[in-house]
């Protein structure tokens, strides 16, 4: 299958940002979201990612222009009628993707791929919601994605090797290293690092140290970017605890149990950067 045309539903963090490494990788881009507010900001993120991308020298002026000509923004679905490849990026919310996979089966043409950026959520079920079980599979990218390399595919039960050898070409076109997991809650990537941001805000909630020396010992001692709570105050506290909630239901075992602490974070709206505060306190965005 020649993937020519990718939608993209959801204009939030992760939609904008696929949709601009889709379009630099010169896929003509359809985004839709259902308001038009998230649609002009998530314009005004790509603009400025590729603003950045001009100062540093990576890309011209033109090339960035380029870009954004290929993403057209809309809030009606039936504008991803003609995409080759559609995928969902909305937030980590069981009913609303089952929804949304059942509207794009009755607008997108049967021949179309769906892709779903699940970071913990079963593909084998979303794509049960569809009416195209083997053209679905998981196409986790990550956060920010125009920066970082991988995409974590994940095969449903369904999915075909046709299916997987698209979606696996689409993400190497937009220059991403794939790996593939089976569809168990978390996959690879959020099997390994949720739980470990889990314990940190349990470290933080028995009192062992303080949020800075928590984050200093991870960081210095394993030579990672950032500490745990800045990372989780980056991914967001409610995106964080709706993974850890997938692995503990899904798995049934008593180590994914959300710390009571990032349940009390996510109760008060402290979510991280994106709310102004989480485990530290940021400038108004």
């Amino acid at each position: 299958m020649n993937i020519v045309r990718i939608g993209v539903v959801g204009a939030g963090q992760m939609g904008n940002g696929i949709a601009q490494v889709a379009a630099a990788a010169g896929f003509d881009v359809t985004v839709t979201d259902i308001a038009q507010g998230a649609l002009d900001k998530g314009l005004g993120t790509v603009k400025n990612s590729l603003g950045r991308l001009v100062k540093k020298g990576t890309i011209d002026e033109a090339a960035a222009a380029g870009i954004v000509s290929r993403i057209r923004w809309g809030t009606d679905t039936a504008l991803h009628e003609d995409g080759d490849l559609v995928i969902e990026a909305a937030t980590e919310n069981v009913a609303l993707k089952y929804k949304i996979f059942e509207d794009l089966s009755q607008k997108v043409r049967k021949s179309s791929l769906l892709a779903t950026n699940t970071s913990s959520i079963s593909v084998t079920a979303i794509a049960a919601h569809s009416d195209r079980p083997g053209r679905v599979m998981g196409m986790h990218f990550m956060n920010p994605v125009p920066l970082m390399q991988l995409v974590e595919l994940i095969r449903g039960m369904a999915t075909t090797d046709e299916t997987y050898d698209a979606v696996k070409a689409a993400a190497e076109k937009m220059g991403k290293t794939t790996t593939l997991s089976r569809d168990i809650p978390g996959f690879i990537a959020n099997r390994i690092l949720m739980p470990y941001i889990n314990e940190a805000v349990q470290a933080l909630y028995e009192g062992i140290g303080t949020r800075e020396d928590i984050d200093t010992t991870m960081k210095l001692g394993t030579n990672v970017p950032m500490g745990p709570l800045t990372l989780a105050d980056f991914i967001g506290l409610d995106t964080c605890l709706a993974i850890m909630e997938v692995l503990h239901g899904g798995l049934g075992d008593s180590k994914y149990r959300p710390s009571p602490l990032l349940r009390k974070y996510v109760e008060a709206g402290w979510l991280g950067r994106k709310s102004g505060r989480g485990f530290y306190t940021y400038e108004a965005r």
